[in-house]
């Protein structure tokens, strides 16, 4: 069990914070081992056909055989929401010794695996070698597997602290926590996390808590090293929609919601048209057409941009997910 002592300053200092490598890190638990996590068997599918020549054999070296992960490859955030290549510059930064540490502890009281064999030398130019391989493995492997769902996954995590924040106001650090996850408990000022490989108690002394909700975590995460500042990732609500096929857009509920004159002149405007040929191919005139661009603009369905003696329109990015072409 590791548990984190809180103290009123350290209660006062718990805030939240978004982190896209250490989804990035966590993910590959789940690449790993797809028993995890059935919900996100989808997107390890799509992922596992698109690695290509990506080094498999070391980036799944990263995670140890009992899942832990190295400390110096999920730094702390320090602003609410750093861009991937922001953290990582933050790891690419880190000594050699540092790096070594964090390896050797992450995967005891197994040996390196042979991918991260160069981490075990007393040789600062290897270690850093080594690290610097792994940063640019992970900034390929962000691009392909996470990076073209980071919007969606965004979203799911921030509907996941908006829900935290709510249970924060009307409950207190008790109801925050009560329904985090079965291995949190919050007693006498002290977050207890049950089954965890490490053992040690973690005394806050004003450097607060940071939570973390994760996509891919499959349950509450804390720094394998004792000597981090407590931080805490865990399972974010929500996750179960992420993979889910977007709905298919139903005409006759467009209609309904529009009208049928606006919903057609949705429908029409997939590449830019000016009014007066949208008039022609909708038989009707070009002042009836103005009426429902002015409506459909305002309501940020289309966007209008001019072209010479002509304005042309075409649906923005809301107004192809509406009509279906999103």
């Amino acid at each position: 069990m590791i548990s984190f002592v809180l103290g009123v300053e350290d209660l006062a200092d718990t805030r939240f914070a978004l982190s896209p490598l250490h989804e990035t890190l966590f993910s590959l638990r789940v690449l790993q081992d797809p028993g995890l996590s059935a919900l996100h068997l989808p997107w390890r599918r799509s992922v596992l056909g698109g690695l290509g020549e990506l080094d498999t054999g070391l980036l799944m070296a990263l995670v140890a055989r009992r899942r832990t992960l190295p400390d110096f490859l999920t730094p702390t955030p320090t602003v609410f929401a750093p861009t991937f290549d922001e953290e990582l510059a933050v790891v690419r930064k880190v000594h050699p010794d540092r790096v070594r540490h964090d390896l050797l502890l992450a995967h005891a009281p197994d040996p390196l695996p042979a991918a991260l064999h160069d981490a075990a030398a007393d040789d600062a130019a290897a270690v850093a070698a080594l690290s610097g391989a792994i940063c640019e493995l992970l900034r390929r492997y962000w691009e392909v597997a996470l990076a073209p769902h980071w919007p969606q996954m965004r979203l799911v995590l921030e509907a996941d602290m908006t829900y935290r924040a709510r249970q924060l106001a009307v409950g207190g650090d008790r109801l925050l926590f009560a329904d985090m996850h079965p291995n949190l408990r919050w007693e006498g000022g002290v977050l207890h996390i049950d089954r965890m490989i490490g053992r040690h108690r973690v005394e806050a002394s004003g450097r607060g808590l940071l939570l973390l909700p994760s996509v891919f975590a499959h349950k509450p995460a804390p720094p394998v090293s004792p000597d981090e500042a407590p931080r805490l990732v865990y399972p974010s609500r929500g996750v179960a929609t992420l993979w889910e096929a977007a709905p298919t857009a139903d005409p006759a509920a467009l209609v309904a919601l529009l009208g049928a004159a606006r919903a057609r002149l949705l429908g029409l405007l997939e590449a830019p048209l000016p009014t007066v040929e949208i008039a022609r191919r909708l038989r009707v005139t070009p002042s009836a057409v103005s009426q429902h661009l002015q409506v459909l603009h305002a309501a940020g369905l289309v966007t209008r941009a001019r072209d010479g003696r002509h304005v042309l329109y075409r649906r923005s990015a809301l107004g192809d997910l509406l009509a279906g072409g999103g």
